[in-house]
């Protein structure tokens, strides 16, 4: 198995030339916050502007979801996922999910 971390990711939809489809690969992690983070939310809710732990909670749910998603495609012997999409929802009180999917290519029998 390949580096996961040099698997190409891009989000055009077709398969470049000399490249062949392998395949769906994904990639998951459901994280939780915590009561520290909720209080501040809670208070940054109040009287507006970003939540800064929010927001790294859901970069570092997006990089360890691409991370799952390169692994996975280094697996099948892809050198590239095209189509990469990101969804997030929230898998119960307080979790969050953060899934990363795309088609695996790799280069064409041959090449």
């Amino acid at each position: 198995m390949s580096d996961p971390k040099t698997i190409a990711l891009v989000s055009i939809e077709s398969v470049p030339d000399g490249m062949r489809p392998l395949g769906l690969v994904r990639g998951s992690t459901a994280r939780s916050r915590n009561i520290a983070r909720d209080i501040t939310a809670g208070l940054k809710n109040l009287v507006g502007g970003e939540v800064t732990s929010y927001t790294k909670l859901m970069a570092d749910a997006r990089e360890e979801a691409i991370y799952r998603m390169q692994e996975d495609a280094a697996r099948m012997g892809a050198t590239m996922v095209v189509g990469v999409r990101f969804a997030s929802s929230m898998v119960s009180q307080g979790v969050s999910e953060m899934v990363a999917w795309g088609t695996a290519v790799g280069p064409m029998d041959g090449q």
